[in-house]
């Protein structure tokens, strides 16, 4: 089996007629007609050329040597983004379609050429921005999530000093810890909950909110400094009860060495779609797993993407949950095709359909092009 020819999709969803999310595919071709399809998340309009470089790379090797191809790639772009950003991201793209196509080749789920699975289900916790929390945490319990995450950090916030200064001053930290505890109270203690502060507050102002939420027995409190700094990271990590979760803005194993041996975090949050892959995210997990430290994968994609991290998410041992950003999108499910509901009762049920398992829905997806346009190219 040979790569005979690789192409991409860029897709605008609107929802109410508004342009609302873009989604960003790529399909590898073979000789013997299967292909396969992968998605790469947080790029820019570079990653469609990017995309088309690295794939001249592939062109007539077997798409099955998975590893062996992705690194073949990353080594060529030392000089070029080998480390992390959009050329990792794209190159993504590109290692998630070589696994559905591996394991349409094979007849199996991609899992079972990740060693297998440890759980039939993957679970979700729903992310919740800054909405009604009772209201959401009610409807997501009806449905079966027993976590949620709602954000905490907020621009907007009357008592900041100003847009750029992200220390926080008495009354905004008294505000955003009395939000905190309130929103505890609309969750009830049953269900897990997450605080996310996107990594905008200084090393002072997010040592203080970790320690002022502590008896809120979060499930994590995410990024609460940037993510450059490790050991800033670390210093809010070991000083408090609270979970710190953070790695969404890392890339590979490499980007994670650090984090990892000198466990600057809790918990490890690495975006699937983003940073490497399936098989590089199983190995970020399993280096983890060496620190006790649970892996709870960062997730912003379309539906594609979010069934390709359950099965990174079902091979390894120390998964606690991965995130799902859609809970009111209505388009959500539209964008692919399944032989079942991929989520139920909270979780991402998996099948033993092979490769990813699902497949785009390119009849919907071409309603959402101008007239004329090829959703491939």
């Amino acid at each position: 089996m040979k790569i005979t020819e690789i192409k991409t999709a860029e897709v605008q969803i609107k929802v109410d007629k508004k342009p609302t999310y873009t989604y960003h595919y790529v399909r590898i071709y073979t000789d013997e007609g299967v292909y396969g399809t992968g998605e790469a998340s947080h790029v820019d309009g570079g990653w469609r050329g990017s995309t088309q470089t690295m794939a001249q790379q592939l062109i007539g090797k077997d798409p099955r040597d998975v590893d062996a191809c992705f690194e073949g790639i990353r080594r060529s772009y030392i000089f070029r983004g080998g480390m992390a950003g959009l050329g990792i991201s794209a190159l993504t793209g590109l290692e998630i379609a070589l696994w559905d196509l591996a394991g349409k080749a094979q007849g199996v789920p991609i899992y079972r050429l990740l060693g297998g699975k440890f759980r039939d289900t993957v679970r979700l916790y729903v992310d919740s921005a800054m909405t009604n929390c009772r209201e959401r945490a009610e409807e997501a319990r009806s449905k079966g999530f027993t976590a949620i995450k709602f954000d905490l950090d907020d621009a907007h916030n009357p008592h900041k000093l100003d847009a750029w200064n992200w220390s926080v001053t008495p009354k905004e930290l008294e505000s955003m810890v009395e939000q905190a505890f309130n929103i505890r109270e609309a969750v009830g203690p049953d269900m897990d909950l997450a605080i996310d502060l996107h990594g905008r507050y200084d090393a002072t102002a997010g040592m203080k909110l970790a320690l002022e939420l502590e008896d809120l027995n979060l499930m994590w409190l995410e990024e609460p400094v940037p993510p450059e700094n490790i050991q800033a990271m670390a210093n809010i990590t070991q000083a408090t009860r609270t979970p710190i979760c953070a790695g969404e803005n890392a890339y590979l194993r490499y980007g994670f060495r650090e984090i990892i041996e000198n466990q600057a975090v809790d918990i490890i949050m690495p975006d699937i779609s983003k940073c490497g892959g399936l098989s590089e995210c199983r190995k970020i997990a399993n280096m983890a797993e060496t620190y006790y430290i649970p892996f709870a994968p960062h997730n912003n994609s379309s539906a594609l993407s979010t069934v390709g991290d359950a099965h990174v998410c079902a091979s390894v041992p120390n998964f606690l949950a991965l995130e799902f950003h859609r809970f009111h999108d209505p388009t959500w499910e539209h964008v692919i095709q399944s032989n079942h509901d991929v989520i139920q009762n909270g979780h991402v049920k998996l099948t033993e359909d092979p490769g990813l398992g699902v497949e785009l829905n390119e009849c919907y997806l071409k309603t959402m092009l101008e007239k004329d346009e090829p959703l491939w190219q």
